[in-house]
């Protein structure tokens, strides 16, 4: 299985650090937050990985390289002259290289959840979702858990079907509602995770874990 890192955001809410950094060299524990994706995935039996750039998506190629120094290889899916294609998107201009289940993992979270490089989605299902507690900054949640009524918030990490993504046309476009069309067709699934996640999604949120992984 292949999986996809999206690294193309503005990071417009982590300013003024992104100014001249892409968010997903900024260090998290003295090391870049996607190399803690890479060395993850490498661990969990990922040996291909898609990382889509766009905002400052030069200094992330240069910096990972082919990756040879993490031990996979590293395929990268450059939007810099569309700019951001947004995340449906963007892993439709990277469906190429995608394996028919793939993984997707946000590139601004922190977790150490155990991906899973065997994954089988259930028939019909065209994507499954990690969902974990409401944060602060999403108290109302994203989406039930499946065979409960409870709404919990997704954790950008999720399991899809090529299938979902072959019919949309090229350009920018959002994930959301493709996700809430599975829901209404019975074509998605969810599961908990009760493990470390943080979205880094503001300066404040940076530090916070870096005096946590430090402490």
């Amino acid at each position: 299985m292949t999986a996809m890192i999206l690294a193309a955001g503005l990071g417009t809410r982590m300013r003024p650090l992104t100014n001249h950094t892409p968010k997903p060299l900024l260090e998290v524990g003295g090391k870049p937050l996607i190399v803690w994706h890479i060395e993850q995935l490498k661990f969990n039996g990922f040996s291909t990985i898609i990382i889509n750039v766009a905002y400052l998506g030069d200094k992330i190629i240069q910096y990972l390289g082919d990756g040879s120094d993490y031990g996979v290889k590293l395929i990268f899916s450059d939007e810099q002259n569309e700019g951001a294609l947004e995340t449906a998107g963007g892993i439709l201009k990277a469906l190429g290289h995608l394996s028919e289940t793939f993984l997707v993992v946000n590139g601004d979270i922190w977790t150490d959840f155990s991906y899973n490089s065997n994954f089988k989605l259930e028939k019909e299902v065209l994507a499954h979702l990690i969902l974990i507690d409401n944060p602060t900054h999403n108290p109302k949640g994203d989406f039930l858990l499946t065979n409960s009524q409870k709404r919990y918030t997704f954790s950008g990490i999720g399991y899809y079907s090529k299938k979902m993504f072959k019919n949309l046309n090229y350009g920018k476009q959002p994930l959301a509602p493709l996700l809430f069309k599975a829901v209404e067709n019975e074509q998605l699934s969810t599961e908990y995770y009760a493990g470390e996640w943080y979205d880094i999604g503001t300066p404040q949120r940076l530090e916070f874990l870096n005096k946590k992984i430090i402490s």
